[in-house]
C-alpha cells in the first residue's frame, strides 16, 4: 500500500506518526552512511556542537540539540571514551563542564562530511529538487513554533 493511493489508513495522514517514522528513515539511512565512524546522529551533533562552540558548556549544548542533559552526559562520557571530545570544570564555577571537540573529534567530522551530506541528500532525494529547500523550511518553522511543547527545548537561533 502506498501512501498516495487512497487507500492509506487512517494513521498516515497522522503528522506525527509520519514525523516520527521519517525520523527511523533517516536514522538507518544514517547509519548506512556512516556506519565506518561508529557514531550515532546524536554523537555527530553533540561534536559539531563542540567543534562551533570550543568551551561550550554541557547544558547549553544539551539545548543546542535539544537533547536532556542526562542523555548529553552520557554521549559525551563515550565520546571521551574514545577521545574525540574532553571536558573540563570551569574555572570559576565548578558546577560547569565544559566541552572540547579533540583533534581526533575534528579529524572524524572532516572524515564524515560526505557521508553526513549523503545521508542528508538521501533522505530528502524523493522531492523534487524545487521543493527540498521549502520541506527544509517547514520543518524548522514547525520545530521553532512547536519547541516550547518539548521536553527538552531546543535552542533557537
Amino acid at each position: 500500500m502506498s501512501l498516495n493511493d487512497g487507500k492509506a489508513i487512517e494513521l498516515f495522514a497522522r503528522p506525527g506518526f509520519l514525523v516520527r517514522r521519517l525520523h527511523q528513515i533517516y536514522v538507518a539511512i544514517y547509519l548506512q552512511e556512516c556506519e565506518a565512524f561508529g557514531t550515532t546522529p546524536v554523537q555527530t551533533s553533540v561534536m559539531q556542537v563542540a567543534h562551533l562552540n570550543p568551551g561550550i558548556d554541557q547544558a547549553k549544548l544539551a539545548a543546542e540539540i535539544g537533547v536532556d542533559r542526562t542523555t548529553t552526559s552520557n554521549v559525551l562520557a563515550r565520546l571521551e571514551r574514545r577521545a574525540l571530545v574532553r571536558r573540563e570544570s570551569d574555572l570559576r564555577d565548578k558546577r560547569l563542564r565544559r566541552v572540547f571537540l579533540e583533534a581526533a573529534g575534528e579529524t572524524l567530522l572532516a572524515e564524515m562530511r560526505g557521508a553526513l551530506d549523503r545521508a542528508h541528500g538521501r533522505l530528502i532525494a524523493p522531492l523534487p529538487a524545487e521543493e527540498r529547500e521549502a520541506f527544509t523550511r517547514t520543518l524548522r518553522r514547525l520545530v521553532e513554533a512547536n519547541n516550547l511543547h518539548s521536553r527538552t527545548s531546543l535552542r533557537i537561533l
